[in-house]
């Protein structure tokens, strides 16, 4: 039988001066694998919360989109009573002054002296003057949506 023989050393085996070398070496080897394992650890941590708190913003965002679109409807039903009763005023201004008109006529002939109080202008008191209507186009959804 042959015997096997050994390969050649490259003179670091046997030499203490370069075990400790090896050992040093090692040794940072597992720390920096180690540390890496840490930062990688880090890493991960924080891309979980960056996700937790993308998702909590989506969530607050629909529920501000929520909140503008019952806003919006609540603001469209208001401004579609206020027509409705300016347009009730603007007909009951119309009746009373074609009232006041035949009561005029009525004291004129009777030769009667009537006291017939005029019909506010909307000019002269400003706060009266009926409000433009800017109706919402586009809905709270549309305007967040990138």
């Amino acid at each position: 039988m042959a015997s096997r023989q050994q390969p050649a050393s490259s003179g670091s085996e046997g030499d203490p001066r370069y075990a400790m070398f090896d050992e040093k070496k090692r040794k940072r080897m597992i720390s920096n694998r180690e540390s890496a394992r840490r930062s990688r650890m880090r890493k991960q941590q924080h891309v979980d919360e960056l996700l937790n708190q993308a998702n909590q913003l989506k969530n607050e965002n629909s529920l501000y989109a929520e909140k503008i679109d019952a806003t919006s409807q609540m603001y469209l039903t208001v401004a579609s009573e206020n027509n409705v009763l300016r347009a009730q005023a603007a007909e009951l201004t119309d009746r009373l002054r074609s009232l006041n008109s035949v009561i005029e006529i009525v004291a004129v002939a009777n030769g009667l002296a009537v006291d017939i109080p005029e019909i506010p202008d909307t000019l002269m008191e400003p706060w009266q003057l009926p409000c433009p209507i800017q109706p919402i186009t586009a809905s709270a959804t549309n305007m967040f949506q990138y």
